[in-house]
């Protein structure tokens, strides 16, 4: 799709929770979480789920890559993919990482070197020989980062916290909004202003509406509340997102086809997908 503002949006990883390999999830992808969002030659990346390796290994070796990462959260499923990220082993890398979820009992390097520990793990996150800089912030805080593209955040309803993000450059908008649960009979303000009027919607549709009372206080929501914020803020184009691991290739086509038929212009989120704005 063509891309005036210079914004493009493309999808690496699409599964909420673990990540899924097999012949029944081949067309959507199983990866975890990761979204790269291109601003102009600018690099920004949603979430490093098991999709940041094939993200990594789409460059030449020994690419180095300057790129801020904004993580939704710091669950497994959104960050077990940094260790095997190439680019953050490569000198010359620069490697700005966001959260605004762990304030104030805790800070963004502590939690991920702690993932990268005995037991837990061989490596240390000092073996990475990118230059890397943690940035901890406050859910709702705006910011602006070096390539002059604008965040604005809110927070969102799920286990432990975790943070919205909306991306504005060069006339252009994204908004990446996953691992939060709606409340029944309402919608989320906070979720509506930071969506209002962007070009591309990327939504938690971890469930469907039949699946979400057995799933309530699990920090998800469904594609039919994604399609109504959708329509209630006059987004461009919906992308349900975060896909449960045991919705295979034909629960998706199927999930896709309904979306569609009560938002026009939804697309699933699936792994090669590249979106312009």
């Amino acid at each position: 799709m063509s891309n005036p503002s210079g914004v493009s949006v493309s999808f690496w990883g699409v599964r909420g929770s673990i990540a899924c390999s097999g012949p029944n999830t081949v067309v959507y992808g199983g990866n975890t979480s990761c979204i790269e969002v291109l601003c102009d030659d600018h690099r920004v990346i949603f979430d490093a789920g098991t999709g940041i390796r094939p993200l990594g290994a789409s460059f030449e070796p020994g690419t180095a890559v300057d790129a801020d990462i904004l993580l939704s959260h710091t669950h497994l499923d959104h960050i077990v993919g940094l260790p095997f990220f190439a680019p953050a082993y490569t000198s010359g890398s620069h490697l700005r990482l966001w959260a605004g979820h762990l304030l104030p009992e805790l800070e963004l390097e502590e939690v991920l070197c702690n993932m990268m520990a005995p037991p837990l793990f061989p490596i240390p996150m000092g073996v990475m020989s990118a230059e890397k800089a943690f940035n901890n912030f406050r859910a709702g805080d705006a910011f602006d980062l070096d390539c002059g593209a604008r965040v604005r955040t809110c927070p969102l309803n799920h286990p432990n916290g975790a943070t919205g993000y909306r991306i504005e450059y060069g006339g252009g908008a994204i908004c990446y909004v996953t691992d939060t649960e709606h409340v029944e009979g309402t919608h989320d303000e906070n979720i509506l202003a930071l969506i209002d009027g962007a070009d591309v919607f990327i939504y938690d549709t971890t469930y469907t509406a039949a699946e979400y009372d057995a799933h309530r206080g699990w920090g998800h929501s469904t594609w039919q509340e994604g399609a109504a914020l959708a329509r209630e803020a006059g987004v461009g184009t919906y992308v349900p997102f975060h896909h449960d691991p045991s919705h295979d290739d034909d629960f998706m086509a199927r999930v896709e086809r309904n979306a569609q038929d009560v938002f026009a212009n939804t697309v699933v989120a699936r792994e090669g997908l590249t979106l312009g704005v």
